[in-house]
């Protein structure tokens, strides 16, 4: 199944960023799944090996859409569950942020702040698949995503025909051991067809409990602000969720439980209208 066109708009002003960004590149087009079917079932997962960081690829820091970005020393011991989208034959064959061509047939994909390279094991928390990715170029600069996916990746995953899903990221140390190639595709089921993917992604996806983090206090007292004015803005399913972190009670603002992505990109772009830009999807 064909992912929805996307219209996007990209004007980016910094130097390196070139398939999910560019130097001063205009995009103006949309994207797209492949024309005709290609058996991607058994693409293989990246193979992490050590490289050397690259050359172009890792700025200290740059702005997009006039937001800075930095980008992380080292990925050691990098978690991170949030929303993944994937892109497609616009960006095939230009060249990625560090420099390689993307080929949407490969295992790669696109992170804001990761070093480049880094290898990433991503778990659709939908239907439990796994594949192991090399981070290679820099996005996805969309709000409330965390990592943009190849479209090989994202056939594997079973993401193709929502465009998006749920996911945790795991940062894989090189040097440490990994099953090789062969070993990983004999033990993982034979991927199904795109509308079975669909069918077992959406009754997935109503047992995930997913949230909206709005906020995180120290004080109880800042934390019932916000709760106050989301209410006062008519969003409803409000809540603190106080936690323990290194010591100190944390109180987190949420919104949810949340349905799906496409419910989460609403509360979003409701949440930007109100001045608030950094929520992110979070699950219990």
């Amino acid at each position: 199944m064909v992912k929805p066109l996307r219209k996007i708009v990209l004007l980016l002003a910094c130097a390196g960023l070139n398939a999910c960004g560019g130097s001063s590149y205009l995009f103006d087009e949309e994207d797209s799944a492949p024309s005709g079917y290609r058996d991607l079932s058994n693409v293989p997962d990246a193979i992490p090996r050590e490289e050397a960081p690259s050359r172009y690829g890792n700025p200290a820091s740059y702005k997009v859409f006039g937001k800075r970005y930095h980008v992380m020393q080292d990925s050691a011991g990098y978690t991170k569950k949030g929303i993944a989208s994937w892109y497609g034959t616009k960006f095939h064959g230009r060249k990625t942020s560090s420099g390689e061509r993307y080929d949407m047939y490969a295992m790669t994909a696109a992170h804001k702040s990761l070093p480049l390279p880094t290898y990433v094991e991503v778990t659709n928390l939908n239907n439990g698949r796994k594949v192991i990715v090399k981070v290679n170029d820099r996005g996805p600069f969309h709000n409330n995503r965390i990592i943009d996916l190849s479209y090989a990746a994202a056939h594997r995953l079973g993401i193709l025909g929502k465009g998006t899903g749920f996911v945790e990221i795991r940062a894989i140390d090189p040097s440490q051991p990994t099953p090789d190639t062969e070993t990983v595709l004999a033990a993982r089921d034979e991927t199904p067809p795109h509308e079975a993917n669909e069918a077992n992604d959406e009754t997935a996806d109503k047992a995930i409990s997913m949230y909206l983090q709005v906020g995180a206090f120290l004080s109880r007292d800042n934390a019932e602000r916000l709760r106050h004015k989301l209410l006062d803005a008519a969003f409803g399913n409000t809540q603190i969720s106080p936690v323990e972190q290194n010591g100190n009670t944390v109180y987190r603002v949420r919104l949810g439980p949340i349905l799906d992505t496409n419910s989460a990109d609403q509360l979003v772009g409701k949440l930007v209208s109100l001045g608030i830009h950094n929520s992110h999807v979070v699950s219990d």
